[in-house]
């Protein structure tokens, strides 16, 4: 072993991991020329027999090949490496300009997004948002809301009524019952809106359907006016249409309210009934042990459906209930 013999394995390590094409050819490189049987290491292990002087002359020489060699490795490694992550952008970049066939995740129906787009809406206000059950009883539904018996909402035209006849359940015909459930377990102030499912005995057609979807506020505090009213409804509807949309309130007649009036927003260039309003009648407050002469309140309601015809061009009740994912896939997601 001398100092050209030494060399000529360096050389003969570099030119190899030089000429190698792939990571795999690298391998094989290395292992012959830096492995237990390649000349360096027998040489390495060869030093312990050499006397002291050899030894310092030719350990330096090994040690010196060693770096070199490890040093001809790791840029060949680099170079390798580099060439195979080119290799594979090059091979597996996506066009992403192909058409592609998505399976549809699923989503909220758009009665549920805007009856939560509402919700977070007035939870911002500070109100609470409170439920109630499908199946009510008639006095709940009607009585406590000063309907009388002789109402016309009350015959089987517009009721659902639940056999046996005798138990006085119906199918609620508003959310208003809730408002009822509210005001006879919380004492005021009370700021609520009640979203839910109604039933009425309708044909389903353009505008109607037998089971649709309502919200209701109420607010019950000291000194509480119609001006109050007005301007939460004036609130609410530049929330739902837009800043520039304008409100009126058109006299109209509820038992439940007094005074009491229908609720219009102008809309793409036209008047469009939007619910109904009032201030709560006394007798109703009554029926809940309120004191009136303490104590106020409004109340509105309106329904989702003609919210979501009004808001986005919707001509037809049988897009929004007949379930076609053609139609309910246009207002997203919205989870």
């Amino acid at each position: 072993m001398n100092a050209q013999e030494i060399q000529g394995w360096v050389d003969s390590a570099d030119s190899a991991f030089k000429a190698c094409a792939t990571l795999d050819d690298l391998k094989s490189a290395r292992l012959l020329h830096t492995g237990d049987k390649s000349y360096i290491s027998g040489a390495s292990r060869s030093l312990g027999s050499l006397s002291p002087d050899e030894k310092i002359s030719l350990g330096k020489l090994v040690g010196e090949a060693k770096a070199s060699i490890a040093n001809s490795l790791e840029a060949a490694t680099k170079r390798l490496e580099d060439e195979r992550d080119k290799k594979m952008l090059a091979e597996e970049i996506v066009d992403i300009t192909l058409p592609v066939r998505r399976n549809h995740q699923g989503g909220l129906h758009p009665i549920s997004i805007i009856k939560n787009d509402i919700s977070d809406f007035f939870i911002e206000q500070g109100y609470f948002v409170e439920e109630g059950p499908e199946l009510e009883s008639g006095w709940l539904n009607f009585d406590a809301l000063n309907i009388p018996a002789d109402h016309p909402a009350r015959t089987m035209q517009d009721t659902f009524f639940v056999e046996p006849l005798e138990s006085g359940m119906v199918l609620r015909t508003h959310t208003s019952p809730v408002q009822i459930r509210t005001m006879l377990t919380k004492k005021p102030p009370i700021y609520v809106i009640c979203p839910g499912r109604t039933f009425r005995a309708d044909e389903l057609d353009a505008t109607h359907s037998p089971v649709f979807h309502q919200v209701e506020g109420l607010v019950v505090d000291r000194g509480i006016t119609m001006a109050h009213l007005k301007g939460t409804l004036d609130n609410f509807a530049r929330y739902m249409f837009g800043p520039d949309v304008t409100t009126r309130l058109r006299p109209s007649f509820f038992p439940f309210t007094e005074p009491s009036a229908e609720v219009d927003v102008f809309f793409n260039g036209r008047w469009i009934e939007w619910g109904g309003c009032g201030m709560v009648n006394p007798r109703v407050l009554q029926t809940c042990g309120i004191d009136t002469k303490e104590f106020s309140g409004f109340a509105f309601g309106m329904g989702l459906e003609r919210t979501l015809m009004v808001r986005h061009g919707i001509t037809d009740m049988h897009d929004i209930v007949e379930g076609d994912l053609r139609f309910t896939r246009q207002f997203g997601v919205g989870l």
